[in-house]
């Protein structure tokens, strides 16, 4: 009897990524990333979990409210990305210009971890190159 192939299962539960889950694939996008939480002397922002690579933001989310993830992305990509996916939406206090909100309750399990993966490269570009100028 040949089981079935869940490895790339359209069910929800397998393309949906859960808090830990999510914050275990950021940190595993390189050896050079921080996580802290800055900003809890702020009652709205004491739950607020950041990612740092280099010492600058790629990722940022409520830790009490697991409904938006802020990324940064391509100001050219942002509006066909929005038009794609219903899981693209507004960022959480951030530039629309530079920066996506994603619903990770919605969006689909490689989706969030290539736009995720997107940020991360972004700011790490920018941010290496600035970094090697001071040294």
């Amino acid at each position: 009897m040949d089981l079935p192939d869940f490895s790339q299962s359209d069910s929800p539960q397998d393309r949906i990524m859960n808090i830990e889950e999510y914050r275990e694939y950021c940190l595993s996008l390189g050896e050079d990333i921080e996580e802290k939480l800055p900003f809890q002397k702020f009652k709205s922002g004491e739950g607020v979990l950041v990612f740092y690579v280099h010492g600058h933001m790629f990722s940022f989310f409520d830790c009490n409210d697991f409904s938006v993830i802020s990324l940064k992305c391509q100001p050219e990509r942002i509006e066909e990305l929005r038009a794609q996916h219903d899981c693209i939406g507004n960022p959480y206090n951030e530039s629309h210009k530079h920066w996506i909100g994603i619903d990770p309750n919605i969006a689909p399990n490689d989706l969030l971890k290539e736009l995720t993966r997107n940020s991360y490269e972004i700011v790490k570009s920018r941010y290496k190159k600035a970094k090697k100028v001071l040294f």
